[in-house]
């Protein structure tokens, strides 16, 4: 059995995390890989306070086995939610997007472990310096918000520059590729797609659908949905919003903001404070600001609605080679059983090669 540090760190069978996914990593997703063996987080940036009370209740009356959740650092209310993940007993905080630091003083004086999204090594050593438990580096290849750099060039530099616990993200979808990150110095791995194209992923089968029908090449990475570099079914609808003038995205743009602040129940005025701050951190236009709060509804027609053809389809590169929706305890132990025969395929080749040499 491939047993890592990460298994002891999380408190999971498998080194196998399923990230959390806005609209896709609800209770029952990520109580079923917990429950596997692996270690499920929910994606609590797109629930309302409420909603996220609800969903750990509903993780925990699944399944005993730990889990985690995913928070946006820029809520007006993460300091509340955390305070919520300690009184539940959650054991990991991951982050869309950089944490505060005083986030992660506040997980850490509660005995909550903290894992971070990175793209780069320097962003790494950074965390590692605030005190993270560990990293999650995710290459170009990954899903959703991603960076320029590959993972198998990503990967081993991170490993070599931290001594906290990596997971390779970003092109990952069996047990060759779980045996590859491993040869890279990571602890394991963090898959989005391949998750969301499982039977317990609440995605509508419509949904489903067109991502089966993707392939290698069927996936692009815009900046035209909120700024920033973000990864893609390309479709109608993407192609639309790259050809679209500021002039004639802002007003929809506008309109659909408003309209995630009402699912969400965020005042108006926090809305303006975070865009303002989000507009000078960032330094995005007002456009991309619009943008920016719009993509969660873009993300939810598709998710949610099951109408692929209005919504975005944000998509890990490796979408192109998944053609089965399994169980997730199926996928997760033939993932295992496929790096098993791997591992050994690569020790069977060290011995002959050793036994050439003497």
């Amino acid at each position: 059995m491939i047993h890592t540090r990460v298994c002891d760190l999380l408190g999971c069978k498998y080194p196998v995390v399923q990230t959390g996914m806005g609209w896709v990593s609800g209770a029952r997703l990520t109580s079923a890989t917990s429950a596997a063996g692996g270690f499920g987080i929910l994606a609590a940036a797109t629930m309302t306070f409420p909603e996220l009370e609800a969903a750990i209740a509903e993780v925990k009356s699944r399944t005993d086995a730990p889990f985690g959740v995913n928070l946006r650092a820029d809520q007006a209310d993460a300091g509340a939610r955390i305070a919520l993940v300690v009184r539940e007993g959650v054991r990991l905080t991951s982050f869309a997007g950089a944490p505060r630091r005083d986030l992660i003083d506040q997980c850490r004086e509660a005995g909550v472990l903290t894992m971070p999204t990175i793209g780069a090594e320097r962003h790494a050593v950074k965390m590692q310096g605030w005190g993270v438990d560990a990293v999650i580096a995710q290459g170009h290849e990954g899903g959703g918000h991603t960076g320029p750099i590959p993972t198998s060039i990503l990967l081993p530099s991170v490993t070599a520059a931290v001594d906290i616990p990596v997971l390779g993200a970003g092109g990952f979808k069996d047990g060759r590729g779980l045996a590859a990150a491993l040869a890279y110095g990571a602890d394991g791995i963090a898959m989005g797609t391949r998750f969301l194209l499982t039977r317990e992923s609440t995605v509508p089968d419509a949904t489903k659908a067109r991502y089966l029908e993707a392939g290698p090449r069927d996936t692009v990475v815009t900046k035209a949905i909120d700024g920033h570099p973000q990864r893609v079914i390309r479709t109608a609808v993407i192609d639309a919003l790259e050809k679209a003038s500021a002039l004639t995205r802002f007003p929809k743009a506008a309109a659909n903001a408003l309209k995630f602040r009402s699912l969400t129940g965020t005042p108006l005025g926090e809305l303006l404070r975070e865009g303002l701050a989000m507009r000078k951190t960032q330094e995005l236009t007002w456009s991309q600001l619009a943008m920016a709060a719009n993509a969660p509804m873009l993300t939810k027609a598709s998710m949610v609605d099951g109408r692929p053809e209005v919504g975005i389809l944000p998509t890990g590169q490796i979408a192109g080679n998944i053609d089965a929706l399994p169980s997730v305890a199926e996928m997760l132990e033939e993932l295992m059983a496929e790096a098993e025969v791997a591992l050994a395929r690569l020790d069977g080749l060290r011995r002959v090669t050793q036994e050439v040499a003497a």
